[in-house]
């Protein structure tokens, strides 16, 4: 009997425990829409050519980093700070409807996405430091600023090709969007395929650093928030 009672509770517990997470993804207060907008932007940004998907990309930017600077609680200098790249963002999505200069117009809106996205991971890791309960709201907080992370660096490499005076890849090209994110993914988990090399500096120094800046957050921060979340029977 007291097996019996013990299943039931522990069923009980799972089945919250899914129902919480499942409205973490519809919740504006929860990491799980921050996380479901980050997936969208990387799906748009792999499925469109460069020119639909600069405007569109950065248009969902702006509601992504929003939301995550209200989830995470950001302080009031972090908050106008963001105002400021938010409203350069809108402007750029604006320009970029009317004005089509592929060169320098694409170069200063994946700037703009970089400035987004360099904001929002320092503002989900201060929140979740001071958090003192570690549960599934945290583990979807780490894995959102791990991935905004990865596209940072994306949009920093596609911004330094955008700029540079050699191809960024070198004899591979200038690399396209879809490129530039799977290059940033591949050298933030430190796989390291080989197909796609940075030619030059800054790219080669960006991929360095993204690459440390990966294994660090891996091992430190998902790490960490893994081992102290609630084991089966304590939920």
């Amino acid at each position: 009997m007291p097996d019996s009672v013990d299943d039931g509770a522990t069923a009980r517990a799972e089945s919250r425990w899914w129902h919480r997470l499942g409205s973490s993804f519809v919740s504006a207060d929860s990491y799980g829409l921050v996380l479901l907008l980050v997936v969208v932007t990387y799906v748009v940004s792999v499925s469109m050519t460069e020119t639909q998907a600069a405007s569109i990309v950065l248009t969902v930017q702006l509601a992504t980093v929003w939301l995550t600077l209200r989830t995470s609680r950001a302080r009031r200098l972090v908050r106008l700070v963001a105002n400021i790249v938010l409203c350069l963002a809108a402007v750029g999505v604006i320009v970029s409807l009317f004005v089509h200069q592929p060169g320098g117009q694409l170069g200063g809106i994946f700037t703009i996405c970089c400035l987004l996205y360099l904001i929002a991971p320092f503002s989900i890791g201060r929140h979740l430091m001071v958090r003192r309960e570690i549960d599934t709201e945290t583990l979807l907080g780490a894995v959102a600023a791990y991935l905004l992370i990865g596209m940072f660096f994306a949009f920093a490499y596609k911004a330094a090709s955008e700029f540079g005076s050699v191809p960024f890849f070198g004899s591979g090209g200038s690399g396209s969007l879809s490129q530039d994110l799977f290059f940033s993914f591949v050298t933030m988990t430190t796989v390291g395929y080989g197909n796609l090399v940075p030619a030059a500096n800054p790219g080669q120094t960006f991929s360095v650093l993204e690459a440390v800046i990966g294994q660090l957050f891996l091992v430190v921060a998902v790490g960490k928030i893994i081992s102290g979340l609630p084991r089966r029977g304590e939920r």
